[in-house]
């Protein structure tokens, strides 16, 4: 990128899930989770399916009952991502998932998640026993706190679910995992309200090692929730916290991949496409930047690279902020100026913009370092210079 704004990462424990190693510096990997009956093993299949075509890298179904557990054996073998089995309140279909194998001798379920303020109803040895069974059988587990569910005692004590409570949840169930010997965690302390949800992050981050899953629960519709999700998963990434989020949607799951990503991107956190920027519509704009900018979109959204390409369409802050990006160009009156790395090295026509964009995007990797050193060179001088003046 052409610039760049170090985010120190909470450092985190590593926990494996499948082929995925959640924590550490391993990337933030994305989640969802299916709608179906998971009973239904044919649907849910297809919905997973679905899924991985959109880049989901970690999935999850509900199992309440236990003609759940045995779909989860019959598709497992089927998908290519690790499956995670949402446990309600009944402790025994943990158990049952923890056990169950595919005829091909893998495991039903790569993790379990489990609600501390749901599983024991009042019983504590049924969630002791899944801990036991866990570490048996090396299955990793989520500690997923959510602030619609938590313990009674908890609410009695703070009147509310506030971070702190919700904190001393996910504190509560990490010491009577660690009684037992058992590390395998991933922990979650979802909320609805967004500043709820940051602060449940930002304070469990300042207690505890141990990887974190992030997400704003129960955010909406498509439109609202997708802007809600970025507003809350974006704060908590940029605090340096989270190790794997969902985004949370109404209906179809697939859309809250691409969102999941988007957030991910707008932050600088996993950068695993081209971002294309333009600046807002306003009276000084005489190009046509919405066609532009939508071809660019276009020609760029199945490209892998991690660039940032700027598109400007006035020349009153364009040439500054064209230097900013990795590709960028500021034009007006019908025509423009591409800047690579920040040195201008073409100017176009506005009928070529697009092709000229392409082009450069093709050959920047061979480009760049001849690029570096010419920029190197010129803060060499500029070095020297200021030392004469000085």
């Amino acid at each position: 990128m052409a610039y760049s704004t170090t985010i120190t990462r909470h450092k985190t424990r590593e926990v494996a899930v499948g082929d995925k190693v959640v924590g550490g510096s391993n990337p933030i990997w994305i989640q969802s989770m299916t709608t179906t009956n998971t009973f239904e093993a044919e649907p849910t299949l297809a919905q997973i399916k679905a899924l991985e075509e959109a880049g989901c890298e970690i999935v999850r179904v509900t199992v309440p009952k236990k003609e759940d557990v045995a779909a989860c054996v019959a598709f497992r073998d089927r998908i290519n991502i690790p499956l995670i089995a949402d446990i309600h309140n009944d402790y025994r279909m943990a158990l049952a998932c923890l056990d169950a194998v595919t005829p091909s001798g893998k495991r039903a379920v790569d993790k379990i998640r489990i609600n501390p303020g749901n599983i024991n109803q009042g019983k504590p040895e049924r969630f002791k026993e899944v801990i036991r069974k866990a570490k048996d059988k090396g299955v990793p587990m989520r500690i997923g706190v959510n602030s619609g569910s938590l313990e009674k005692d908890l609410i009695d004590k703070y009147g509310f679910p506030c971070p702190e409570a919700m904190v001393e949840s996910a504190l509560r169930a990490i010491e009577t995992c660690e009684s037992f010997g058992y590390h395998d965690l991933i922990i979650s302390l979802k909320a609805s309200h967004v500043p709820t949800a940051v602060e449940c992050y930002a304070l469990y981050a300042t207690k505890a090692d141990y990887p974190t899953h992030v997400g704003i629960t129960e955010a909406g519709s498509r439109e609202y929730g997708t802007l809600k999700s970025a507003a809350g998963i974006g704060a908590i990434v940029l605090r340096g916290i989270g190790d794997t989020i969902r985004v949370s949607l109404l209906g179809d799951p697939v859309p809250e991949i691409a969102a999941g990503f988007d957030i991910l991107r707008a932050c600088d956190r996993r950068v695993n496409k081209p971002e294309v920027v333009a600046c807002p519509t306003c009276g000084r704009l005489d190009i046509d930047l919405e066609r532009i900018v939508a071809e660019v979109e276009t020609l760029m959204s199945k490209r892998k690279e991690p660039l940032r390409i700027s598109i400007l369409g006035c020349l009153v802050n364009g040439f500054g902020e064209a230097r900013e990006a990795d590709i960028g160009i500021a034009a007006g009156a019908g025509k423009g100026v591409i800047f690579k790395k920040g040195i201008p090295i073409r100017h176009v026509l506005e009928a070529d913009m697009v092709q000229a964009l392409l082009e450069e995007v093709e050959r920047f990797d061979e480009d760049t370092p001849a690029l570096k050193s010419f920029l190197e060179k010129e803060e060499k001088k500029a070095k020297a210079l200021l030392t004469v003046l000085n």
